[in-house]
C-alpha cells in the first residue's frame, strides 16, 4: 500500500554530520506531515523533527540548531541533516508520514506509516 524507505544512517565521530533520507511510495494521493523519530534500547520512541505540508517545522529541544528537516514535495520524501552530532544522538531513527492513499478499489484511506528504521551511531 504505502512504503517508507530510509537511507543514510551509519557511524560517525562526535562533531560530525549525517544526512538521513526517506521516500514514500505507493498509491499516494497526498502526503501531509512527515517527520523523524528516534528510539534507543528500553526507551520510548521520541520526536526528533516534523515538517508540515506548509513547510512549518518543529524540533525537539535537544536537536534545535543542529538538525534541519526538509522535504522534496515532488518526490514525497523527507530529509534530516544532522550536524554537530553527539554520542547521545545514537539511536535508531524512524521516518514517519501521514498519507492519504488509494486502495485497489480507488477508495481513499488515511494512515500513518513508519519506515523500517536506520541506525545512527556517534562515537566519542
Amino acid at each position: 500500500q504505502v512504503q517508507l524507505v530510509e537511507s543514510g544512517g551509519g557511524l560517525v565521530q562526535a562533531g560530525g554530520s549525517l544526512r538521513l533520507s526517506c521516500a514514500a511510495s505507493g498509491r499516494i494521493v497526498r502526503v501531509d506531515t512527515m517527520g523523524w523519530y528516534r528510539q534507543g534500547p528500553g526507551n520510548e520512541r521520541e520526536l526528533v523533527a516534523t515538517i508540515e505540508n506548509s513547510g512549518s517545522t518543529n524540533y525537539a529541544d535537544s536537536v534545535k540548531g543542529r538538525f534541519t528537516i526538509s522535504r522534496d514535495y515532488a518526490k514525497n520524501s523527507v530529509n534530516l541533516q544532522m550536524n554537530s552530532l553527539k554520542p547521545e544522538d545514537t539511536d535508531v531513527y524512524y521516518c514517519n508520514a501521514d498519507v492519504l492513499s488509494m486502495l485497489e478499489d480507488s477508495s481513499p484511506v488515511a494512515g500513518r506509516y513508519w519506515g523500517q528504521g536506520t541506525q545512527v551511531t556517534v562515537s566519542t
